[in-house]
């Protein structure tokens, strides 16, 4: 049976320069806006026409006999991924977290467009390392990171994926009433919400997080089959209690939370917002370490 050639999809996401020619029409426009404010736009142009040229050079090293794909972050919910498929994500670490949820063991190969602007973690490679790193996927040849992600699933059969956290709370973050139960441990508590952490979250939000904790979670790395979860701002008062606002979360040890709000209760992960389980008056979901992994390419 004739096996089609490998696909390469190729993610991005506009640059701050694209957003402000669809705001401002023309660089002119955009250019005047900016130096109302007393910015330039000379380091937004810089790193607009650094993620050019990564995305050039990136296309440039795809074999011409093996297919191809473009997609932009705000169109990931609308594509279709392929079980073959080799993403290369072109951008900062976070836009890694973005596509991760959509995957299903997808080898990812992350191309930092711009050393000096971005840390690395999750896009350590440079744009002229695209060809070698295909050739190895495609040939067997390649070493992965497989790192935990989170999951979260509702009772009404919802699913939830992440690479660096869930947030569980008020659509605003404001005060948000729950029951939460872990282990044999279940407490009514009022709070700003909560998060579930991988190790790779563990170098982020979820870092300050403990920064300002009295006695710090030990955070799991990026591999470690666990997860971290803590409560922000608990509340003390009257039939609410404050006592369970962190843990470590292992393989069959879910975390239990339960809504007590009217409307707008919510879960997502990484950030966005637009793509929640929506959680109502007396809705569980159960948070634990996910049996899928993000494949990166190392």
């Amino acid at each position: 049976m004739h096996r089609p050639p490998p696909r390469v999809v190729v993610v991005t996401r506009k640059t701050e320069y694209e957003l402000l020619l669809e705001h401002h029409s023309t660089r002119g426009q955009a250019e005047f806006f900016l130096g109302s404010r007393e910015l330039s736009i000379d380091a937004v142009d810089r790193r607009h026409r650094q993620l050019e040229i990564a995305r050039a050079q990136v296309a440039q090293q795809v074999p011409a006999e093996w297919r191809r794909n473009f997609v932009l972050r705000e169109d990931l919910a609308q594509f279709l991924f392929e079980p073959e498929d080799v993403v290369v994500v072109v951008g900062q670490d976070g836009l890694v977290a973005n596509v991760a949820k959509y995957l299903d063991r997808q080898p990812v190969i992350g191309v930092n467009p711009a050393r000096e602007e971005y840390e690395g973690i999750l896009v350590p490679h440079p744009s002229a390392a695209v060809a070698d790193l295909l050739r190895d996927v495609v040939h067997d040849k390649a070493s992965y990171c497989a790192r935990t992600m989170v999951e979260a699933r509702s009772g009404d059969g919802q699913c939830l994926r992440a690479l660096n956290e869930i947030f569980i709370g008020h659509r605003t973050h404001q005060s948000a009433r729950y029951r939460i139960r872990f282990g044999e441990i279940e407490e009514r508590q009022s709070s700003s919400g909560l998060i579930v952490t991988t190790g790779t979250g563990a170098t982020g939000w979820a870092r300050s997080i403990n920064l300002g904790r009295t006695e710090p979670l030990d955070l799991p790395a990026p591999e470690e089959r666990r997860l971290g979860f803590f409560v922000r701002e608990a509340f003390p008062a009257t039939g609410l209690d404050c006592n369970l606002t962190q843990g470590s979360l292992l393989d069959g040890q879910p975390l239990c939370v339960t809504s007590e709000l009217e409307r707008d209760g919510i879960a997502f992960g990484d950030g966005i917002e637009s793509d929640p389980i929506a959680l109502g008056w007396g809705e569980q979901i159960q948070i634990f370490p996910s049996d899928q992994t993000l494949q990166m390419v190392v």
